[in-house]
């Protein structure tokens, strides 16, 4: 029997991934599972501050350097990574964009799938992919929807911790002790220079829910953690 998972992060900036599922990511690699990363833009227009800064910086060359940021991150993760490249700033859902999602959902078979919160007031396009995946996970579900691959069962939707948790009405239902692989993670994450700013603010966050980890029961040496909300029921035969 093949116990091995399948996980799909869908990301909407190049980096996103990075910062709230890097541990995830890592983590089941380490394990041995099957990781595949979908980022819908390079995050080149209203994500990429640092780039924008450098004298004579043009669109294409922020485009490439976000990618060259985002596969180094994701090797070191231990992931596979893809690039749509479908314009951030807004994200503009085609009937292209939402096929070819599909068509990544039918061919992979995650699992589970990471992504955005339902809402975001600070980065709206977080918000509509969360939309997408969903409509997504829904239409690859359909036995009547054309495709070179069969439908998919139920995979869960975990939901990503967001940068403002608060005001997009984030409930951490899981902690993901990282610990492991703490430090693969933060190699990822230093790579994506664009946003370096970012390092620290996340590596605090992943001690904040380390501690409340350990005192929800989870291990005593607990150090790093990362939450998520689950979108669908876990079905189970007992409660214990």
């Amino acid at each position: 029997m093949n116990d091995k998972k399948t996980l799909l992060i869908v990301s909407a900036h190049a980096a996103d991934f990075v910062w709230r599922a890097g541990g995830a990511a890592a983590l089941h690699a380490r394990r041995g599972d099957a990781v595949h990363i979908r980022c819908l833009t390079f995050g080149e227009r209203g994500e990429s501050q640092g780039l924008w800064k450098q004298p004579g910086m043009d669109l294409a060359t922020v485009k490439r350097r976000r990618r060259e940021e985002a596969t180094e991150a994701a090797g070191i993760l231990g992931a596979s990574i893809d690039f749509y490249d479908c314009g951030d700033y807004p994200i503009t859902v085609t009937e292209a964009l939402r096929n070819r999602l599909v068509e990544d959902m039918r061919a992979l078979r995650p699992d589970v799938i990471l992504t955005h919160t339902p809402r975001d007031p600070y980065n709206l396009d977080h918000a509509l992919t969360h939309e997408l995946v969903l409509r997504c996970r829904m239409i690859a579900q359909a036995a009547g929807h054309e495709s070179a691959h069969p439908p998919i069962g139920a995979p869960q939707v975990a939901i990503f911790e967001p940068h403002q948790p608060e005001q997009c009405g984030f409930q951490p239902q899981v902690l993901l002790d990282i610990s492991p692989v703490a430090d693969v993670k933060l190699a990822a994450m230093k790579v994506m220079g664009a946003q370096s700013h970012l390092v620290e603010y996340y590596g605090d966050l992943a001690r904040r829910r380390a501690v409340q980890l350990v005192r929800n029961g989870g291990a005593p040496g607990a150090r790093h953690a990362e939450a998520y909300q689950r979108v669908f029921p876990v079905t189970a035969g007992e409660l214990a």
